[in-house]
């Protein structure tokens, strides 16, 4: 039986600026399996968030090929990747993305509105979601009235609220103090415990870490638009290692996220 739900083959991401080509992501090869909780880390400029958007249909690849769930991303229109991102991908924004009008009840509901679910059903069930994520004194309090780290709460309980397959998560700690950081990321190895994929994009090499300490959980890491270690392929490393050594001189690649 195939466990695998995401998939990455020559995966490339070129931009062209002017005269110059930035090659965000140079022939990605990766997969993920059904339930893996994943960190994809790497420096400013690796490629990682590059990656994640290609992940979630929100950009297209130069070549190569990006398949979730047995379905080809980059052959899909607008429309059915908009349906995509709907129906089986959870989004954890850094930014968090709320409606600064609505309450943090409102903002975890507003998936399931858009899915036309009756508003009783949607406020006990994003109720139910924001007392999982330790938001249970908070539910009638807007954006404004939160912290960083409860914002990011509600995030991940919009992102949860709709039991999606796989939730992609972008820097999610990025604009949290580091004490907050990691109950954040101990929230996604809770989420991953309920069977849902997690693929986690961090710049936070520390905190990376000792998470995989704590869980065992898989870290990728991305430099130069390449995969440059697996910790469930070690001999990836080895690989980068040699195509760097053959690009020493080569002063053509220019990267960023």
């Amino acid at each position: 039986m195939n466990n695998v739900i995401i998939s990455t083959h020559g995966l490339k991401k070129y931009y062209f600026v002017g005269e110059s080509t930035v090659k965000a992501l140079d022939g990605v090869d990766m997969t993920v399996n059904k339930g893996e909780s994943v960190c994809i880390a790497g420096r400013s400029g690796s490629g990682k968030s590059t990656m994640l958007n290609m992940l979630a249909g929100l950009e297209l690849p130069t070549a190569g090929t990006v398949q979730i769930a047995g379905r080809r991303i980059e052959r899909m229109n607008e429309k059915a990747r908009i349906r995509f991102r709907r129906d089986d991908i959870g989004f954890v924004f850094q930014s968090y993305n709320l409606m600064p009008q609505y309450t943090a009840l409102e903002n975890v509901a507003l998936p399931l509105a858009i899915r036309g679910a009756p508003l009783k059903l949607r406020n006990e069930i994003a109720e139910a979601m924001l007392v999982r994520v330790g938001l249970k004194e908070h539910i009638h309090h807007k954006p404004g009235e939160l912290s960083g780290g409860q914002q990011q709460r509600v995030g991940i309980a919009r992102a949860i609220i709709t039991r999606p397959p796989i939730v992609l998560a972008d820097e999610p700690t990025g604009n949290i103090d580091p004490e907050m950081s990691m109950d954040i990321m101990q929230l996604f190895e809770a989420i991953n415990k309920v069977h849902i994929t997690v693929v986690v994009v961090t710049h936070e090499h520390e905190l990376v870490h000792k998470l995989a300490a704590k869980y065992n959980n898989r870290i990728i890491t991305l430099a130069n638009g390449h995969v440059a270690s697996d910790t469930a392929h070690p001999e990836v490393a080895q690989e980068y290692e040699e195509w760097l050594a053959a690009r020493q001189n080569d002063d053509e690649y220019e990267y960023e996220d």
